[in-house]
């Protein structure tokens, strides 16, 4: 199934791009979705234990299982000042 990832603040430099749409099997989790997220854009393995993750609107773990039609977001740590 195809899932659409966007990406917010600076992950759009590291990626290069504000979006992309990943191919997974049926039934994959978020954590394998990562895997290929880090495949395709490698910088954003050093972001791999701040990174925010959500799907539609609610933040999600990574053990979450994808469904047809899910769309994930990435998010930088949150910074304060």
């Amino acid at each position: 199934m195809k899932i659409p990832v966007t990406f917010y603040s600076y992950f759009k430099d590291l990626t290069g791009t504000p979006e992309t749409i990943l191919e997974v099997p049926d039934s994959s989790t978020l954590a394998e979705l990562m895997v290929q997220v880090f495949e395709q854009f490698p910088k954003m393995k050093e972001m791999d234990r701040s990174t925010l993750i959500a799907v539609g609107v609610e933040y999600q773990d990574r053990t979450y299982s994808l469904r047809q039609g899910d769309e994930g977001s990435l998010f930088p740590p949150v910074q304060g000042g």
